[in-house]
């Protein structure tokens, strides 16, 4: 038989035990991906993963949801068009939005000051207002004000969250940040940020050419704080109008692409890399590409589609509300990054169409419209065939 006095609580026992450790200086946390911003763990294994400034092309990487950190994107293109280069602004102005180093090589400054401007967040642009409202409810209009399905009965009370509260809610840190953002080419970027952008030149020196940048790029890794995101930019990889003609040479390239995968492996960094290269100069073909290939992580090939009216209306599904394509996206490799796991390349060998409109780089499944006023093929189906509407008796 029990003799305590049972209006007496129990808590002098915890209050005993957590007393020796109130003397002890707490403990930091571990720093976590979800701590920097622009960085997020993959959806697949968990990897910290930053955005490529485009939000269909995060979803196409392997289903990391962007490109993971350590890795580089080669991004090949035909023709004289410049998609690619877009591609290089919005992944520069993604990294400045979210305060990151930002290691262009081989541009001036006037490369930077050209980056499109902010529209905001990705998921609200993507947003239409008309859509939102023509998607209401039609039943009965007292059933708007309805609480969403989950939310309780207090749902059904609650104010529509207005403008102000929600930049109260982000001024008090209760919002979740923007992984990735929507950009503006009509426009120009301006942010305090901008400033970090370092520009490594193309300057001969009496170092090997791709030792210098090596070296240039590794001071300005070494100098930044810890746990800084970089990314580093090579437009027009090999271009002649850029790069002198010996650097073409396979020992001076693939050394350097090794010293690269070499600095971005390394554990105190936190770097990404895309680089572009014009095929209409050296093509897949040969072996020096295929190499280049080899060591980068993920491979995709734009191929714009003719300058012609007719090509464009006729090369793609687009609707009357969407835009015609402008060349077809082949992916030939994504960061699958081990034999077990980390990635899908079920992408891979896919038919995939890109847009560049004013506002966003949109990748999207491409197909063929289906032919349109061939009435006489139609009516000279084969016997076996399904029989026509007439024919059939119910």
């Amino acid at each position: 038989m029990s003799f305590r006095k049972r209006n007496i609580g129990l808590s002098a026992g915890a209050d005993r035990a957590s007393a020796p450790n109130s003397s002890a200086q707490p403990q930091q946390a571990p720093e976590t991906p979800e701590t920097n911003p622009g960085i997020r763990p993959s959806p697949d294994d968990g990897r910290p993963t930053t955005s490529t400034g485009s939000r269909s092309l995060d979803n196409l990487l392997a289903g990391h949801g962007g490109l993971p950190i350590g890795k580089t994107l080669l991004i090949e293109e035909n023709g004289t068009t410049d998609f690619a280069g877009a591609l290089l602004r919005y992944y520069a102005a993604e990294g400045v939005v979210q305060d990151q180093r930002i290691h262009v090589v081989g541009m001036p400054e006037q490369w930077g000051r050209s980056l499109p401007g902010l529209i905001g967040p990705a998921e609200a642009a993507d947003e239409k207002p008309s859509k939102r409202k023509g998607e209401r409810m039609k039943i009965a209009w007292r059933y708007e004000r309805l609480g969403e399905f989950g939310a309780g009965v207090a749902g059904s009370r609650a104010p529509t969250p207005t403008s102000g509260d929600q930049g109260q809610d982000a001024a008090n840190g209760n919002q979740q940040p923007a992984f990735c953002h929507a950009f503006d080419l009509t426009k120009r970027l301006t942010h305090p940020s901008i400033a970090n952008i370092t520009y490594v030149p193309l300057a001969r020196s009496n170092e090997p050419f791709f030792v210098s940048i090596h070296k240039q790029l590794q001071t300005a890794i070494a100098q930044s704080p810890p746990n800084t995101v970089h990314r580093i930019i090579i437009p027009s990889l090999l271009n002649p109008t850029l790069y002198p003609p010996e650097v073409c040479q396979p020992d001076h390239l693939l050394p350097f692409l090794h010293s690269l995968r070499a600095l971005m492996s390394t554990s105190s960094a936190r770097i990404t890399a895309m680089i572009t290269l014009p095929l209409s100069l050296f093509p897949r073909s040969s072996g020096l590409v295929r190499w280049v290939e080899l060591l980068s992580d993920g491979v995709i090939e734009l191929c714009p589609f003719p300058h012609s009216a007719d090509a464009l209306a006729t090369s793609g599904a687009a609707t009357s509300h969407e835009e015609p394509p402008q060349g077809v996206l082949k992916t030939h490799r994504l960061p699958v990054l081990h034999e077990r796991g980390g990635g899908s390349d079920q992408n891979i060998g896919q038919d995939w169409a890109f847009t560049l409109s004013r506002r966003k780089f949109e990748i999207k499944p491409f197909s063929l419209p289906p032919a349109e006023g061939d009435k006489e093929a139609q009516d000279a189906a084969a016997p076996g065939g399904m029989p026509k509407k007439a024919d059939l008796e119910f």
